[in-house]
Protein backbone atom coordinates (compact mmCIF):
# COMPACT_ATOMS: atom_id res chain seq x y z
CA UNK A 1 0.00 0.00 0.00
CA UNK A 2 1.15 3.30 -0.87
CA UNK A 3 0.63 6.47 0.74
CA UNK A 4 -0.94 8.15 -2.84
CA UNK A 5 -3.18 4.95 -3.48
CA UNK A 6 -4.62 5.24 0.25
CA UNK A 7 -5.82 9.12 -0.66
CA UNK A 8 -7.08 8.11 -3.59
CA UNK A 9 -9.07 5.32 -1.98
CA UNK A 10 -10.69 8.05 0.55
CA UNK A 11 -11.10 10.81 -2.21
CA UNK A 12 -13.57 8.43 -3.99
CA UNK A 13 -14.86 6.74 -1.03
CA UNK A 14 -13.96 3.25 -2.44
CA UNK A 15 -14.10 1.37 0.70
CA UNK A 16 -17.24 -0.40 2.71
CA UNK A 17 -18.47 2.42 4.76
CA UNK A 18 -21.18 -0.46 6.18
CA UNK A 19 -20.60 0.11 10.56
CA UNK A 20 -17.57 2.58 10.11
CA UNK A 21 -15.95 2.44 13.62
CA UNK A 22 -12.98 4.42 14.84
CA UNK A 23 -10.20 2.57 16.63
CA UNK A 24 -11.61 3.84 20.00
CA UNK A 25 -14.91 1.74 19.37
CA UNK A 26 -17.00 4.96 18.41
CA UNK A 27 -19.09 5.32 15.71
CA UNK A 28 -18.06 7.02 12.42
CA UNK A 29 -20.40 8.61 9.64
CA UNK A 30 -18.78 10.51 6.87
CA UNK A 31 -20.88 13.05 5.39
CA UNK A 32 -17.83 14.89 3.37
CA UNK A 33 -14.26 13.12 2.27
CA UNK A 34 -12.66 17.21 2.12
CA UNK A 35 -11.33 18.71 -0.07
CA UNK A 36 -7.44 17.37 -1.39
CA UNK A 37 -4.67 19.75 -0.09
CA UNK A 38 -1.37 19.88 -1.89
CA UNK A 39 -0.05 22.65 0.05
CA UNK A 40 1.40 22.06 3.45
CA UNK A 41 -0.53 20.77 6.10
CA UNK A 42 -3.31 17.74 5.80
CA UNK A 43 -4.26 15.44 2.61
CA UNK A 44 -7.97 16.74 3.05
CA UNK A 45 -9.77 19.84 4.17
CA UNK A 46 -12.95 20.72 5.35
CA UNK A 47 -14.42 17.46 5.55
CA UNK A 48 -17.31 16.95 7.62
CA UNK A 49 -17.90 13.21 9.83
CA UNK A 50 -19.71 12.74 12.74
CA UNK A 51 -17.75 10.78 15.59
CA UNK A 52 -20.78 9.10 17.83
CA UNK A 53 -23.20 12.24 18.59
CA UNK A 54 -21.27 14.71 17.47
CA UNK A 55 -20.47 16.59 14.03
CA UNK A 56 -16.80 17.81 13.30
CA UNK A 57 -15.68 19.77 10.39
CA UNK A 58 -12.32 20.55 9.47
CA UNK A 59 -8.99 17.81 8.12
CA UNK A 60 -8.21 14.72 7.49
CA UNK A 61 -4.74 13.17 7.50
CA UNK A 62 -4.04 9.94 5.60
CA UNK A 63 -1.10 7.48 6.18
CA UNK A 64 0.09 3.76 5.67
CA UNK A 65 0.88 3.61 9.54
CA UNK A 66 -0.67 5.23 12.27
CA UNK A 67 3.03 5.60 13.74
CA UNK A 68 3.45 7.99 10.78
CA UNK A 69 1.48 10.91 12.91
CA UNK A 70 5.03 11.36 15.06
CA UNK A 71 7.18 10.17 12.57
CA UNK A 72 6.39 12.91 10.48
CA UNK A 73 6.20 15.11 13.43
CA UNK A 74 2.49 16.24 13.20
CA UNK A 75 1.99 16.43 16.79
CA UNK A 76 4.08 18.82 17.26
CA UNK A 77 2.76 21.29 14.10
CA UNK A 78 0.52 23.66 14.71
CA UNK A 79 -1.21 23.05 10.60
CA UNK A 80 -2.33 19.47 11.98
CA UNK A 81 -4.41 21.47 15.08
CA UNK A 82 -7.67 21.05 12.93
CA UNK A 83 -6.82 17.02 12.00
CA UNK A 84 -10.51 15.55 12.93
CA UNK A 85 -10.04 11.90 11.58
CA UNK A 86 -6.63 10.02 11.29
CA UNK A 87 -6.80 7.50 8.49
CA UNK A 88 -4.55 4.61 8.21
CA UNK A 89 -4.32 1.31 6.08
CA UNK A 90 -2.48 -0.12 9.20
CA UNK A 91 -2.34 0.22 12.76
CA UNK A 92 1.04 -0.16 13.70
CA UNK A 93 1.27 2.18 17.05
CA UNK A 94 -0.70 3.35 19.81
CA UNK A 95 -0.53 7.46 19.08
CA UNK A 96 -1.34 9.14 22.12
CA UNK A 97 -1.50 12.57 21.69
CA UNK A 98 -3.47 16.02 23.49
CA UNK A 99 -6.32 15.77 21.48
CA UNK A 100 -7.07 12.12 21.13
CA UNK A 101 -7.82 12.45 17.62
CA UNK A 102 -10.30 9.47 16.35
CA UNK A 103 -8.61 6.83 14.13
CA UNK A 104 -10.09 4.96 11.18
CA UNK A 105 -8.35 1.88 9.90
CA UNK A 106 -9.11 0.92 6.59
CA UNK A 107 -7.05 -2.46 6.15
CA UNK A 108 -10.11 -4.82 6.07
CA UNK A 109 -12.62 -2.59 4.36
CA UNK A 110 -11.21 -2.37 0.61
CA UNK A 111 -12.00 -4.36 -2.52
CA UNK A 112 -8.67 -6.89 -2.79
CA UNK A 113 -9.92 -6.90 -6.70
CA UNK A 114 -9.08 -2.90 -6.60
CA UNK A 115 -5.62 -3.50 -5.02
CA UNK A 116 -4.91 -6.61 -7.19
CA UNK A 117 -5.98 -4.30 -9.88
CA UNK A 118 -3.64 -1.45 -9.87
CA UNK A 119 -0.84 -3.49 -9.10
CA UNK A 120 -1.25 -4.92 -12.24
CA UNK A 121 -1.23 -1.04 -13.67
CA UNK A 122 1.87 -0.20 -11.69
CA UNK A 123 3.97 -2.98 -12.75
CA UNK A 124 2.48 -3.59 -16.50
CA UNK A 125 5.48 -2.68 -18.83
CA UNK A 126 3.56 -1.27 -21.65
CA UNK A 127 3.41 2.29 -22.51
CA UNK A 128 -0.43 1.85 -21.88
CA UNK A 129 -0.75 0.55 -18.82
CA UNK A 130 -4.40 -0.09 -18.79
CA UNK A 131 -4.76 -1.51 -22.50
CA UNK A 132 -6.17 -4.97 -21.55
CA UNK A 133 -8.73 -3.17 -19.19
CA UNK A 134 -9.98 -0.33 -21.69
CA UNK A 135 -13.09 -2.30 -23.32
CA UNK A 136 -15.03 -2.03 -20.24
CA UNK A 137 -14.90 2.18 -20.24
CA UNK A 138 -17.66 3.83 -21.63
CA UNK A 139 -17.77 6.14 -24.68
CA UNK A 140 -18.99 8.92 -22.20
CA UNK A 141 -15.79 8.62 -19.85
CA UNK A 142 -13.69 8.63 -23.37
CA UNK A 143 -15.53 11.72 -24.22
CA UNK A 144 -15.46 13.88 -21.45
CA UNK A 145 -11.77 13.11 -20.43
CA UNK A 146 -10.88 13.80 -24.06
CA UNK A 147 -11.78 17.30 -24.09
CA UNK A 148 -10.23 18.06 -20.56
CA UNK A 149 -7.10 16.56 -21.80
CA UNK A 150 -6.95 18.56 -24.37
CA UNK A 151 -7.57 21.51 -22.45
CA UNK A 152 -4.92 20.46 -19.52
CA UNK A 153 -2.43 20.02 -22.75
CA UNK A 154 -3.47 23.33 -23.74
CA UNK A 155 -2.58 25.44 -20.94
CA UNK A 156 0.58 23.25 -19.96
CA UNK A 157 1.66 24.74 -23.37
CA UNK A 158 0.38 28.61 -22.49
CA UNK A 159 2.43 28.11 -19.25
CA UNK A 160 5.69 27.94 -21.79
CA UNK A 161 4.89 30.58 -23.83
CA UNK A 162 4.18 32.50 -20.34
CA UNK A 163 7.46 32.11 -19.85
CA UNK A 164 8.98 33.26 -23.21
CA UNK A 165 6.87 35.88 -23.01
CA UNK A 166 8.71 37.37 -20.01
CA UNK A 167 12.25 37.17 -21.88
CA UNK A 168 10.64 39.02 -24.72
CA UNK A 169 9.07 41.66 -22.93
CA UNK A 170 5.38 40.53 -23.93
CA UNK A 171 6.39 40.33 -27.59
CA UNK A 172 3.71 37.89 -28.82
CA UNK A 173 4.95 37.91 -32.54
CA UNK A 174 8.83 37.26 -31.22
CA UNK A 175 7.15 34.51 -29.37
CA UNK A 176 4.99 33.46 -32.23
CA UNK A 177 7.80 33.19 -34.71
CA UNK A 178 10.21 31.10 -32.44
CA UNK A 179 7.26 28.63 -31.73
CA UNK A 180 6.56 28.34 -35.69
CA UNK A 181 10.35 28.09 -36.40
CA UNK A 182 10.57 25.32 -34.10
CA UNK A 183 7.56 23.45 -35.60
CA UNK A 184 9.20 24.00 -38.96
CA UNK A 185 12.26 21.85 -37.69
CA UNK A 186 9.68 18.98 -37.10
CA UNK A 187 11.31 16.51 -33.85
CA UNK A 188 14.54 16.04 -35.49
CA UNK A 189 15.49 19.65 -35.50
CA UNK A 190 13.33 21.73 -33.59
CA UNK A 191 15.58 22.64 -31.02
CA UNK A 192 18.35 24.11 -33.84
CA UNK A 193 15.96 25.94 -35.46
CA UNK A 194 14.09 27.32 -32.45
CA UNK A 195 17.80 28.45 -31.64
CA UNK A 196 18.11 30.31 -35.03
CA UNK A 197 14.96 31.96 -34.53
CA UNK A 198 16.07 33.18 -31.28
CA UNK A 199 19.50 34.09 -32.55
CA UNK A 200 17.82 36.23 -35.18
CA UNK A 201 14.87 38.71 -34.11
CA UNK A 202 11.56 39.59 -36.20
CA UNK A 203 13.40 43.29 -35.87
CA UNK A 204 16.28 42.03 -38.34
CA UNK A 205 13.85 40.09 -40.47
CA UNK A 206 11.91 43.34 -41.30
CA UNK A 207 14.77 44.73 -42.49
CA UNK A 208 14.55 41.97 -45.22
CA UNK A 209 11.64 40.95 -45.81
CA UNK A 210 11.08 42.33 -49.17
CA UNK A 211 14.66 40.42 -49.92
CA UNK A 212 14.10 36.61 -50.04
CA UNK A 213 18.01 36.30 -50.53
CA UNK A 214 18.73 37.60 -47.55
CA UNK A 215 16.18 36.23 -45.39
CA UNK A 216 17.05 32.73 -46.63
CA UNK A 217 21.26 33.56 -46.10
CA UNK A 218 19.88 35.00 -42.52
CA UNK A 219 18.10 31.41 -41.74
CA UNK A 220 20.96 28.79 -43.14
CA UNK A 221 23.87 30.64 -41.92
CA UNK A 222 22.52 31.49 -38.45
CA UNK A 223 21.96 27.17 -38.62
CA UNK A 224 25.26 26.67 -40.49
CA UNK A 225 24.60 25.39 -42.99
CA UNK A 226 26.12 28.16 -45.61
CA UNK A 227 29.92 26.51 -44.24
CA UNK A 228 32.72 25.11 -46.81
CA UNK A 229 32.97 25.73 -50.43
CA UNK A 230 30.11 25.28 -52.86
CA UNK A 231 30.66 24.38 -57.17
CA UNK A 232 27.43 26.28 -57.69
CA UNK A 233 26.63 29.73 -57.99
CA UNK A 234 23.61 30.03 -55.82
CA UNK A 235 24.85 28.84 -52.26
CA UNK A 236 27.60 30.84 -52.92
CA UNK A 237 26.09 34.00 -53.69
CA UNK A 238 24.08 33.00 -50.22
CA UNK A 239 27.42 32.59 -48.30
CA UNK A 240 28.39 35.93 -49.40
CA UNK A 241 25.58 37.95 -48.29
CA UNK A 242 25.35 35.91 -44.78
CA UNK A 243 28.74 36.97 -43.97
CA UNK A 244 28.15 40.86 -45.00
CA UNK A 245 24.92 40.36 -42.76
CA UNK A 246 26.68 38.64 -40.07
CA UNK A 247 29.20 41.36 -39.24
CA UNK A 248 26.85 43.83 -39.83
CA UNK A 249 24.15 42.61 -37.05
CA UNK A 250 27.07 40.86 -35.03
CA UNK A 251 25.11 37.30 -35.08
CA UNK A 252 26.59 34.26 -33.54
CA UNK A 253 25.67 31.29 -35.42
CA UNK A 254 23.87 28.33 -33.33
CA UNK A 255 26.00 25.78 -31.62
CA UNK A 256 23.45 23.26 -32.23
CA UNK A 257 23.84 20.69 -35.11
CA UNK A 258 21.12 20.12 -37.89
CA UNK A 259 20.41 16.74 -39.11
CA UNK A 260 19.82 15.17 -42.31
CA UNK A 261 20.17 11.53 -41.54
CA UNK A 262 16.99 9.42 -41.20
CA UNK A 263 14.71 12.13 -42.97
CA UNK A 264 12.21 12.37 -45.57
CA UNK A 265 14.39 14.57 -48.14
CA UNK A 266 11.15 17.45 -47.46
CA UNK A 267 11.98 18.06 -44.37
CA UNK A 268 15.51 18.33 -44.77
CA UNK A 269 16.32 21.62 -42.68
CA UNK A 270 17.64 23.03 -45.93
CA UNK A 271 14.11 22.65 -47.53
CA UNK A 272 12.54 23.86 -44.69
CA UNK A 273 14.51 26.82 -43.64
CA UNK A 274 13.99 28.01 -47.29
CA UNK A 275 10.29 27.39 -46.96
CA UNK A 276 10.47 29.73 -43.60
CA UNK A 277 12.11 32.61 -45.33
CA UNK A 278 9.31 32.50 -47.76
CA UNK A 279 6.65 32.51 -45.10
CA UNK A 280 8.46 35.52 -43.74
CA UNK A 281 8.76 37.12 -47.22
CA UNK A 282 4.87 36.99 -47.49
CA UNK A 283 3.87 37.69 -44.54
CA UNK A 284 3.52 41.06 -41.63
CA UNK A 285 2.35 40.42 -38.92
CA UNK A 286 1.47 37.04 -38.88
CA UNK A 287 0.13 35.94 -35.84
CA UNK A 288 -2.08 39.42 -35.77
CA UNK A 289 -3.50 38.27 -39.17
CA UNK A 290 -4.43 35.02 -37.90
CA UNK A 291 -5.71 36.55 -34.57
CA UNK A 292 -8.59 38.84 -36.97
CA UNK A 293 -8.89 35.24 -39.04
CA UNK A 294 -12.26 33.75 -38.80
CA UNK A 295 -11.63 30.27 -40.22
CA UNK A 296 -9.43 27.87 -40.62
CA UNK A 297 -9.65 28.17 -44.15
CA UNK A 298 -8.59 32.04 -44.25
CA UNK A 299 -5.26 30.43 -41.86
CA UNK A 300 -4.40 27.74 -44.62
CA UNK A 301 -4.38 30.53 -46.94
CA UNK A 302 -1.52 32.40 -45.26
CA UNK A 303 0.57 29.19 -45.51
CA UNK A 304 0.24 28.21 -48.63
CA UNK A 305 4.11 28.92 -49.37
CA UNK A 306 6.79 27.42 -51.92
CA UNK A 307 10.78 27.78 -51.59
CA UNK A 308 12.08 29.74 -54.47
CA UNK A 309 13.24 28.09 -58.05
CA UNK A 310 16.47 26.79 -56.74
CA UNK A 311 15.01 24.62 -54.30
CA UNK A 312 12.43 22.73 -56.95
CA UNK A 313 15.91 21.05 -58.42
CA UNK A 314 17.47 20.44 -54.86
CA UNK A 315 17.77 19.06 -51.30
CA UNK A 316 20.78 20.15 -50.16
CA UNK A 317 23.26 22.88 -52.04
CA UNK A 318 25.43 21.13 -54.68
CA UNK A 319 22.87 17.81 -55.03
CA UNK A 320 20.71 18.21 -57.54
CA UNK A 321 17.44 15.97 -57.98
CA UNK A 322 14.47 15.57 -60.19
CA UNK A 323 12.29 18.62 -60.56
CA UNK A 324 9.74 18.76 -57.69
CA UNK A 325 8.21 22.31 -56.45
CA UNK A 326 8.65 22.39 -52.53
CA UNK A 327 5.63 23.42 -51.74
CA UNK A 328 4.27 23.43 -48.18
CA UNK A 329 2.59 20.09 -48.22
CA UNK A 330 -0.92 19.89 -46.42
CA UNK A 331 0.10 17.53 -44.22
CA UNK A 332 2.40 20.34 -42.79
CA UNK A 333 0.52 23.14 -42.50
CA UNK A 334 -2.56 20.73 -40.25
CA UNK A 335 1.10 20.14 -38.00
CA UNK A 336 1.68 24.00 -38.00
CA UNK A 337 -1.84 24.67 -37.24
CA UNK A 338 -1.73 21.99 -34.37
CA UNK A 339 1.29 22.29 -32.85
CA UNK A 340 1.76 26.39 -33.25
CA UNK A 341 -1.17 28.11 -34.53
CA UNK A 342 -3.77 26.72 -31.99
CA UNK A 343 -1.36 26.47 -28.76
CA UNK A 344 -0.35 29.84 -29.18
CA UNK A 345 -3.53 31.70 -29.75
CA UNK A 346 -5.28 29.81 -26.98
CA UNK A 347 -2.56 30.71 -24.65
CA UNK A 348 -3.04 34.30 -26.28
CA UNK A 349 -6.65 33.93 -24.60
CA UNK A 350 -5.76 32.21 -21.63
CA UNK A 351 -2.70 34.44 -20.71
CA UNK A 352 -5.00 37.96 -21.81
CA UNK A 353 -8.41 36.37 -20.49
CA UNK A 354 -9.97 36.67 -24.02
CA UNK A 355 -12.08 33.66 -23.90
CA UNK A 356 -13.23 34.53 -27.15
CA UNK A 357 -9.40 33.08 -28.56
CA UNK A 358 -9.35 30.17 -26.60
CA UNK A 359 -13.32 29.21 -27.98
CA UNK A 360 -11.98 29.74 -31.54
CA UNK A 361 -8.28 27.58 -30.17
CA UNK A 362 -10.55 24.85 -29.26
CA UNK A 363 -13.02 24.88 -32.01
CA UNK A 364 -10.04 24.83 -34.83
CA UNK A 365 -8.71 21.64 -33.02
CA UNK A 366 -12.37 19.97 -32.84
CA UNK A 367 -12.25 21.23 -36.93
CA UNK A 368 -8.40 19.82 -37.50
CA UNK A 369 -8.67 15.77 -38.62
CA UNK A 370 -7.11 14.10 -36.54
CA UNK A 371 -3.01 13.03 -36.36
CA UNK A 372 -1.36 9.75 -37.74
CA UNK A 373 1.66 8.57 -35.59
CA UNK A 374 2.77 5.77 -33.86
CA UNK A 375 1.12 7.12 -31.17
CA UNK A 376 -2.26 7.38 -32.67
CA UNK A 377 -2.02 3.70 -34.03
CA UNK A 378 -1.45 2.01 -31.05
CA UNK A 379 -4.55 3.40 -29.42
CA UNK A 380 -6.31 2.70 -32.82
CA UNK A 381 -5.17 -1.07 -31.99
CA UNK A 382 -6.77 -1.10 -28.61
CA UNK A 383 -10.26 0.87 -30.48
CA UNK A 384 -9.59 4.10 -29.23
CA UNK A 385 -10.05 6.82 -32.11
CA UNK A 386 -8.72 10.05 -33.60
CA UNK A 387 -10.79 11.43 -35.60
CA UNK A 388 -9.97 14.85 -34.52
CA UNK A 389 -6.98 16.68 -33.84
CA UNK A 390 -8.73 17.52 -30.04
CA UNK A 391 -8.31 13.46 -30.02
CA UNK A 392 -5.40 12.88 -31.06
CA UNK A 393 -3.77 15.79 -28.96
CA UNK A 394 -5.51 14.53 -26.16
CA UNK A 395 -4.27 11.06 -26.91
CA UNK A 396 -0.63 12.70 -27.17
CA UNK A 397 -1.10 14.18 -23.29
CA UNK A 398 -2.42 11.23 -21.82
CA UNK A 399 0.51 9.14 -23.16
CA UNK A 400 2.95 11.30 -21.70
CA UNK A 401 1.78 12.84 -18.58
CA UNK A 402 -0.63 10.01 -17.71
CA UNK A 403 0.84 6.43 -19.26
CA UNK A 404 3.83 6.85 -19.07
CA UNK A 405 4.40 8.12 -15.87
CA UNK A 406 2.13 5.84 -14.43
CA UNK A 407 -0.34 8.52 -12.90
CA UNK A 408 -3.46 6.06 -12.89
CA UNK A 409 -5.01 7.52 -9.92
CA UNK A 410 -5.13 11.15 -11.55
CA UNK A 411 -6.71 9.63 -14.70
CA UNK A 412 -10.20 9.45 -15.68
CA UNK A 413 -9.78 5.70 -17.53
CA UNK A 414 -7.94 4.49 -14.24
CA UNK A 415 -10.61 5.95 -12.05
CA UNK A 416 -13.07 4.39 -14.10
CA UNK A 417 -11.43 0.85 -13.90
CA UNK A 418 -10.69 0.78 -10.39
CA UNK A 419 -13.85 1.82 -9.54
CA UNK A 420 -15.52 -1.11 -11.19
CA UNK A 421 -13.47 -3.43 -8.84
Amino acid sequence: MTERLLQFIWKMQYFNKLQLQTTGGETLCIFHPGQSNSNQGPDFLQASIQVADTTWVGSIEIHTHSSLWNTHGHHRDKNYNNVILHVVWEQDADIKNEKEIPMLVLQNRVSKLLLQRYGELMHNIAFIPCENSLRGVSSLTWSAWKERLAAERLERRSGIIRQQLAATRNHWEEVFWWTLARNFGVTVNSEAFEAVARSVSINILAKYKNQLNQLECLLLGQAGLLTGKFSEEYPRMLQREYSFLQKKHMLQRINLPVHFLRMRPQNFPTVRLAQLAQLIHHSTHLFSKIKESAGLQEVKKLLQVTANDYWHYHYRFDEQSAFKEKTLGNQMVDNIIINTIIPVLFSYGHIMNEASYKARALQWLQEMPGEQNTLTRRWKSLEVMSETAMDSQALTELTKEYCLQKNCLSCAIGNSILRDC
